[in-house]
């Protein structure tokens, strides 16, 4: 029975996948998120961009920083993007609501 050995190239970019992957979990900016400011319901992006969006409907949200969501609600974050701290490469994300 041969053995199969794999070749250099193959290990390098599968480990350059591992590491981008890492990179983009641990990256340095919150989590930013359109957010009812009374219930917390997650909503469109364009419910947070300006007077009206797109498709006429007037905005209605604010943007949510970090946190996480539950439900179709955002929770464990804040809407100051200031008091959301990343924490950076290996840290976690942490703030107040």
């Amino acid at each position: 029975m041969a053995r199969r050995r794999l070749r250099s190239s193959t290990v390098v970019l599968g480990g350059m996948g591992v590491l981008a992957a890492t990179l983009t979990a641990c990256s340095s900016e919150p989590d930013e998120r359109c957010v009812d400011p009374v219930t917390y319901e997650v909503l469109p992006d364009y419910k947070c961009d300006g007077d009206s969006g797109s498709d006429g409907h007037s905005s209605s949200g604010r943007y949510y920083y970090g946190g996480r969501v539950g439900g179709g609600r955002a929770e464990g974050g804040s809407f100051d993007r200031t008091a959301v701290d990343s924490g950076g490469f290996g840290g976690s994300s942490s703030g107040g609501g």
